[in-house]
């Protein structure tokens, strides 16, 4: 089995191994109290055994008849969400969708997945509201309690869409909900109106939950395969189970490299990558650990970077700023296909000394050459390497991640799985607007 690499000899310079094998017993005593559950958030642990569940199973044979019903009448699929609710699925989605499957003649007979819910920008609204004049669409709202304001608002607005275009019998035929099992106004509305539903499971939060229904249901609405996404990941989980050092286990090594590196005055994490379909995986990441280790005045901030994209605007100050920011470096080593940079009988750009030369080595070197670059300039950079972009891989990743961003969050002593800060922002919305009881 062709897995992940974790590889941190580009930060000895600023964290030596005897240091790290310090840090080794604090590492590991967090990942003991990740896997008994005895320390703060342990009612959110459920994503540890996601991946081999029976229910996740029986939910798949079910998803497959709605997605099979809601396909052969849908050219898009309204994914309503925000943070968590949305994320995990777009990360896959547009991981391993055509950078250009708007087009019907690219992405087939597939339904093109588009968002709402995680904005209350006007004009989206009025552009997404005029593009399904156009098509065939269904729903999928995805909240835990069906009133948090953005999806709440983008969902009041796209049923009546639906039912102006359908008739409201038809338009119950097109939503699908994923929420509470038990309780919350979108599990009333749902119940109240028949749509087909799936649970959000008690125990696992938004942002750890892209392999409950909440990811897996638009992901199969793409065309993609769930199953090998949780083969992914469940043999990801029985490395991160099995082994308990930092040499054996990618997710503890990174979840220490982080933490000795914070505390050695690294305070911004820079993830990057060279792959233009992971940028969503990165907005995933950046969730996942800023809302997880974002508390008490503590955390590394999570923040992000295209290669080569991004070096022709931000990487002036990564060279020469203020060294503040460790880098990790996502790489691949296959890409899914190949393309070679043409010869030129004028050879008036100077390229010709490319002729012939695939774009991936030439992506890779400039990933080298920006490892280079940065470990001069006094950034310590980590580089996780995986085989390619498919199900299988992205599964890994996303239990690595969840893993190593349970032990990361005990080893910085704070509760990784709750979000208190969260709500600030809602309290004074709330007040502003005149919300009853604000």
């Amino acid at each position: 089995m062709e897995t992940l690499k974790v590889n941190i000899t580009q930060t000895q310079q600023h964290a030596a191994k005897q240091e790290l094998d310090a840090l080794q017993p604090e590492v590991l005593s967090a990942r003991e109290h990740l896997l008994k559950g005895d320390a703060a958030g342990n009612d959110f642990l459920g994503w540890v055994d996601l991946p081999i569940s029976g229910t996740v199973s029986d939910e798949l044979s079910r998803m497959a008849h709605d997605v099979a019903t809601l396909s052969k009448k849908s050219q898009a699929l309204v994914v309503i969400g925000i943070g968590g609710s949305y994320l995990g699925a777009r990360m896959v989605i547009e991981a391993l969708q055509s950078e250009f499957a708007l087009m019907p003649e690219v992405r087939g007979n597939k339904p093109c997945i588009i968002y709402a819910g995680h904005t209350l920008g006007e004009d989206y609204y009025t552009q997404l509201l005029a593009y399904l004049d156009h098509v065939d669409y269904s729903v999928c709202v995805i909240s835990k309690s069906g009133t948090t304001t953005e999806p709440a608002v983008a969902f009041r607005l796209v049923k009546r869409h639906l039912e102006q275009k359908y008739g409201s019998e038809e338009a119950r035929q097109r939503i699908v909900a994923i929420t509470d099992g038990r309780r919350g106004a979108l599990h009333d509305i749902a119940k109240q109106n028949g749509y087909p539903s799936y649970v959000i499971p008690d125990n696992v939060g938004g942002r750890f939950s892209v392999l409950t229904p909440v990811g897996t249901f638009p992901i199969m609405m793409a065309g993609f395969d769930t199953s090998r996404l949780l083969q992914g990941a469940r043999d990801m989980r029985a490395i991160c189970l099995d082994n308990n050092t930092l040499d054996t286990n990618p997710a503890l090594l990174y979840a220490a490299i982080r933490n000795l590196l914070y505390r050695k005055g690294f305070k911004v994490e820079m993830l990057v990558s060279c792959q233009p379909n992971l940028r969503y995986l990165a907005e995933w990441w950046k969730q996942l650990y800023g809302e997880s280790e974002g508390k008490e005045h503590k955390g590394l901030l999570p923040h992000s970077l295209s290669i080569t994209t991004d070096l022709h605007s931000m990487g002036q100050y990564m060279q020469q700023g203020e060294r503040l920011m460790m880098e990790t470096m996502l790489r691949v080593r296959h890409p899914n296909t190949t393309i070679s940079v043409p010869s030129d009988d004028q050879n008036l750009d100077g390229l010709n000394y490319l002729a012939n030369r695939n774009l991936t080595e030439i992506n890779d070197c400039a990933a080298e050459g920006t490892i280079q670059a940065h470990v001069d300039g006094g950034v310590p950079v980590v580089e996780i390497t995986v085989d390619k972009v498919d199900e299988y891989t992205l599964g890994q990743l996303i239990y690595f991640f969840e893993f190593a961003c349970g032990v990361s969050g005990y080893t910085l002593g704070v509760n990784p799985f709750d979000q208190p800060g969260v709500e600030s922002y809602k309290r004074n919305m709330f007040h502003l607007l005149g919300k009853p009881g604000f």
